[in-house]
């Protein structure tokens, strides 16, 4: 689909500055565009790539440099170009369509209007599953689970027993919501399974990666709030509460009943303890390991987690240590030089 940057530009609201007439041809990434292309600078700080790349004409922001070639001008490159994608490179994954001849259905099912299932899924009794929703092969969905409309789960998600999940939620392969806590007594040196009666809810628009586990509460639901976004290899302990619109990168262990606030930002690895607190918009560092509550609008980084300033100032000191080693001892030399010249030991 061949489309002139004024054409683009109407589509996502932008302002073109230059040749309007430029043809486009097709999408790429700044650093790997070919001629015809249409690409995006989001981050002002790579300005110096727009005049390198082969690309026909970027879109980007006010903040970016000027550069010769043909531009369009939003206030989100990233979402702008987000949606070019969609124009140029429609979804064509081929999607199941209505329900095969293999599935398992349980009793009392109610399925919405054009819900799809793919082959040798498992649906447990009194599920109900909404409007255009589509369930990939090999799934399974226990009894008693409602799954919202226009929600997509991608081959081989486990979804266990009384399970709430909404609308227009993205779950992706090797997923399982709602298995058991992690919950033993410790009686004498053996360990007694506490029973795991609680359940999961999913609000609208989450997206879940490959690979996570999102464990039902002892009591109670273990809750994922509306808009967040979960990467691959997640682990979400019972009883666990995460906000609005949070985003929880790959590898991350949140343990039981820690409450994770609105537009909250945990990177890759951080592992957090049970029973604490993260603020409204707090941010987490890569590997930093949490052990106590974290304030609202703070960001917090290293093991133990600390305001990130004082860790950048901790891990400068460290680089320091050998000169500091060095200097002590050749001030604890000059002092023995000393002690030996006034006549003490």
């Amino acid at each position: 689909m061949n489309k002139t940057l004024n054409e683009i530009a109407k589509l996502i609201d932008g302002k073109v500055i230059g040749d309007g007439d430029t043809l486009i041809t097709g999408i790429s990434g700044i650093k790997e565009a070919a001629e015809g292309d249409i690409t995006f600078l989001a981050n002002p700080k790579y300005s110096s790539l727009m005049d390198k790349t082969a690309a026909a004409a970027i879109i980007t922001s006010a903040d970016a440099q000027k550069t010769v070639k043909p531009v369009i001008l939003t206030d989100n490159p990233s979402l702008s170009f987000a949606k070019i994608i969609s124009i140029f490179m429609p979804d064509n994954a081929g999607h199941p369509q209505g329900i095969d001849y293999t599935v398992i259905m349980g009793k009392n099912v109610t399925l919405g209007e054009d819900v799809a299932v793919g082959p040798y899924v498992v649906i447990g009794d009194n599920v109900v599953i909404g409007d255009k929703s589509i369930i990939y092969a090999g799934c399974f969905i226990g009894h008693h689970t409602k799954i919202g409309s226009q929600t997509l789960i991608y081959p081989h998600v486990s979804i266990r027993e009384r399970i709430d999940i909404g609308n227009r939620v993205i779950i992706h392969s090797g997923t399982v919501i709602g298995s058991d806590g992690f919950g033993f007594a410790t009686i004498k040196g053996s360990h007694h399974k506490i029973p795991q009666v609680g359940t999961v809810e999913i609000a609208d628009d989450v997206e879940i990666g490959a690979n996570v586990t999102i464990d039902r509460a002892r009591f109670d639901k273990t809750i994922i709030g509306r808009g967040s976004k979960i990467d691959n290899l997640v682990h979400i302990a019972h009883n666990v509460v995460i906000g609005e619109n949070s985003l929880i990168v790959a590898q991350v262990g949140i343990s039981g009943s820690t409450i994770i606030g609105n537009n909250v930002t945990l990177a890759g690895q951080a592992g957090l303890v049970g029973h604490i607190t993260i603020g409204d918009n707090a941010i987490v560092t890569a590997q930093s390991g949490v052990a106590k509550s974290v304030p609202a609008d703070t960001m917090v980084s290293g093991y133990p987690a600390r305001p990130f300033m004082t860790t950048q100032r901790v891990n400068a000191s460290l680089q320091n240590l050998p000169k500091l080693f060095d200097l002590v001892k050749e001030l604890k030399k000059r002092i023995e030089e000393l002690e030996a010249r006034l006549g003490k030991k």
